[in-house]
């Protein structure tokens, strides 16, 4: 079927549709921006229900249902700051989708990089928590994770005792060959800073003891470092607890 050129529209009928333009323009323009409302976050699905929707392929719906919580900031063209999400929800969403696709690396990352940064100390916390909890389940693949983690604890939380926390999960069960030693090594930092010397020391005692570190640089690092945590203690006065 032939267009029929716009020449030939009735003058009437292209006013009436230059009108309805305009006021379309106008009643947007008036309206007040939308706003998103942050409690719209809806329940996690039971595991059981995730399963039977990814018709066999998890991982592919895992990673779906990532995007979409992802983007859960950006309801009706409306930014919604992280902090003013349901953090109960969306730490069952998390955990909902490393159910699905547990060699999945996304769901931690976002945790302690997007929404253990916001500036709510109760929410910090429990994307901490969740990021540790999860830790257990693959430690060796899931370090870098809670050695964030125990960064946040350290610089933005100033909770030492919990980045130690943190810190030691990685010392103690992180054991691939390929977690690095400065890994490794944070809860021994974190002791030094808490000024537990004598604790820091014997640690680094160890490592060297143990013949585990077979990098002669890294070696040289730790010896110097006890060398260093010896010269600190010596200057300690006597009967001064550490």
């Amino acid at each position: 079927m032939a267009e029929r050129p716009i020449a030939r529209v009735p003058r009437l009928v292209l006013a009436l549709l230059a009108l309805g333009l305009a006021a379309q323009i106008g009643l947007k323009a008036g309206s007040p921006p939308p706003r998103a409302n942050s409690q719209n976050l809806p329940p996690a699905p039971s595991i059981a229900a995730l399963r039977l929707a990814s018709f066999g392929d998890p991982i592919a719906l895992a990673k779906t249902l990532m995007l979409y919580l992802q983007a859960f900031d950006y309801q009706s063209g409306s930014a919604v700051p992280y902090r003013d999400l349901d953090y109960g929800r969306l730490e069952a969403w998390l955990a909902r989708i490393l159910e699905l696709d547990p060699r999945g690396q996304y769901p931690l990352l976002a945790a302690s990089r997007l929404y253990a940064e916001v500036p709510v100390e109760e929410k910090q916390r429990r994307m901490l928590e969740f990021v540790y909890r999860h830790f257990f389940v693959d430690p060796n693949r899931r370090w870098p994770w809670l050695a964030h983690a125990a960064a946040i604890a350290k610089h933005r939380l100033k909770d030492l005792p919990l980045a130690r926390r943190y810190a030691a999960a990685i010392q103690r069960h992180a054991s691939a060959d390929n977690v690095p030693l400065w890994a490794r090594q944070m809860e021994i930092f974190i002791l030094e800073d808490m000024n537990e010397l004598q604790t820091a020391r014997i640690m680094i005692g160890g490592y060297i003891q143990s013949g585990k570190v077979k990098d002669p640089a890294e070696l040289r690092f730790l010896e110097e470092r006890l060398k260093q945590l010896e010269a600190r203690i010596a200057k300690e006065k006597p009967g001064k607890s550490e």
